[in-house]
């Protein structure tokens, strides 16, 4: 029987090394070049398909003239996306403190869970287009009222991934703090709420985008026009006037909002969660 010389291993395991960095610095490189790439890639397609039928520019203008309107108009869209940035954010802070405020009580009271959970359930299945109306009849600031829009869409996922993840916590772990006489505030700030952190964070990311669908619909129902017309309706008021360019710089306008928000939340989980979870933690394959 051949013995294999243990020196003979040596290059095969450092080759297998240099193969696995090449791997991962090569995946780096591509989870930013290849989005990249599709989006120059679909542009050009964009403008080739304008340029090879002639679509008129009242029908589908080319990306050089998008571009163009975007810089032309940047003042009035900029002061458009910077009320719709306002009732976005504003939506978020209010749908964190309001979801994870009622999950917290709904976790410490089956009492109140069982009775005002499902009403919640029935606030967020409802489209939002059909309360605007009554919201908007109801509440005398347009501004209060694209901002309750707003909320409504945003707060439920909030709170239902918030409450899974406090009634998630690890059955021993609970048995553990129960033995050792802990209190139901340190069960609550020790345990159920680090472990609930993961999951509250993942709502989070999607109450970011529907913060900023809230605010577009609220805006739309609400038909605030002039000065304060947010992103919404400057793509309506183009839209009547056919300036179809002008839409799809603000269209473009609230994508790169709702990009930079997913973003920015994506970073805030990252940091809380990289040093413990495993979502956050880089392995060795």
């Amino acid at each position: 029987m051949a013995v294999t010389d243990p020196t003979q291993l040596a290059p095969a395991a450092d080759a297998d090394e240099v193969a696995r960095t090449r791997a991962k610095r090569l995946e780096k490189i591509g989870k930013y070049a290849l989005p990249i790439v599709m989006m120059i890639f679909a542009i050009w397609l964009w403008d080739r398909i304008v340029a090879w039928n002639e679509i008129p520019h009242y029908i589908l203008p080319d990306p050089g003239r998008v571009w163009n309107t975007l810089i032309t108009d940047w003042a009035i869209l900029f002061d458009a996306a910077q009320l719709t940035a306002k009732t976005t954010i504003l939506a978020l802070i209010f749908a964190v403190i309001g979801g994870a405020g009622l999950a917290i009580l709904f976790n410490q009271s089956k009492m109140l869970e069982m009775s005002f959970y499902p009403y919640a359930v029935i606030l967020q299945v409802t489209p939002v287009v059909s309360i605007a109306p009554l919201i908007f009849i109801y509440v005398e600031s347009k501004t209060a009222g694209m901002l309750l829009c707003a909320w409504i869409v945003a707060f439920f996922p909030v709170l239902s991934s918030t409450t899974l993840g406090l009634n998630s916590v690890d059955h021993n772990l609970r048995d553990l703090f129960r033995i050792y006489g802990a209190t139901r505030w340190q069960r609550l700030t020790m345990l159920q709420l680090p472990s609930a952190l993961p999951y509250f964070l993942g709502g989070l990311k999607i109450a970011g985008g529907l913060s900023l669908i809230g605010a577009v619909v609220a805006e739309l129902v609400a038909g605030t026009g002039g000065v304060g017309a947010g992103l919404a309706m400057r793509i309506q008021e183009a839209g009547y006037r056919l300036n179809i360019a002008r839409m799809f710089a603000a269209l473009s306008m609230i994508a790169a909002m709702g990009v930079f928000l997913f973003a920015a939340l994506s970073i805030v989980s990252h940091l809380l969660l990289r040093k413990w979870h495993e979502s956050a933690l880089t392995r060795e394959n």
